[in-house]
């Protein structure tokens, strides 16, 4: 396979993953705050239910609200790093780019829908025979 046909291949997929990035970390960023509002109890004007959480107050009470946020934030930060990685990776045409797209991708297949469709892009595009022998030869 020409090198100018996987180079192309390549770029759309670091394209791609940079503005999955992007993607996973502001949905992230609203989910999270979405999550602190409703543990704390902010948000019902509507009396009972919705916004209470666990009740009033509970970010501030138990560790369990704040290590189950700290947990969220360390998850949202690896994903998008690890996204971001993969696209600079295959953008750079590093030696280390194509696996670190391949994991991301393999984890990204749980992710529906742009998740699952990057995933199985990446996963049939890097694992192409042509194409990896093609980037490997780029990468050196």
């Amino acid at each position: 396979m020409p090198l100018a046909i996987v180079e192309r291949k390549v770029n759309a997929l670091a394209v791609g993953w940079m503005v999955y990035s992007g993607l996973i970390f502001i949905t992230g960023l609203m989910g999270l705050a979405f999550a602190r509002a409703w543990m704390s109890g902010h948000g019902s004007d509507f009396g009972h239910g919705f916004g209470h959480g666990f009740g009033r107050g509970f970010g501030d009470g138990p560790l369990m609200p704040l290590f189950i946020l700290r947990f969220a934030r360390f998850a949202l930060m690896f994903r998008a790093g690890l996204a971001l990685a993969a696209g600079i990776g295959l953008m750079q045409k590093t030696s280390w780019g194509r696996w670190v797209a391949i994991v991301a991708g393999c984890l990204a297949l749980i992710h529906l829908p742009f998740g699952t469709f990057l995933g199985i892009w990446t996963l049939v595009v890097l694992l192409n025979a042509p194409t990896a022998a093609g980037y490997e030869a780029m990468a050196r």
